[in-house]
């Protein structure tokens, strides 16, 4: 029974972003390990607080976050 952990930062997806995410991750691991798996895969998303998480010495806040991704072509 897979469990897959997608620790991500508070306020930075919408719950339907949250739910694509957990849907896409269950397609991987689906597609890897056979249909078999599917209805025993846990994907579970963990909300970091804001300020809790760093990158480069940095504390990220959601609003770093949304800055990034605006910068980065889709």
């Amino acid at each position: 029974m897979p469990l897959v952990t997608v620790d991500v930062i508070k306020d930075v997806f919408t719950p339907a972003q949250k739910e694509e995410i957990i849907r896409k991750v269950t397609d991987a691991v689906v597609e890897v390990e056979g249909e078999a798996l599917r209805s025993v895969t846990w994907v579970r998303i963990m909300e970091v607080e804001q300020g809790d998480w760093g990158i480069g010495g940095q504390l990220l806040k959601a609003r770093d976050v949304h800055a990034i991704r605006d910068t980065v072509p889709a």
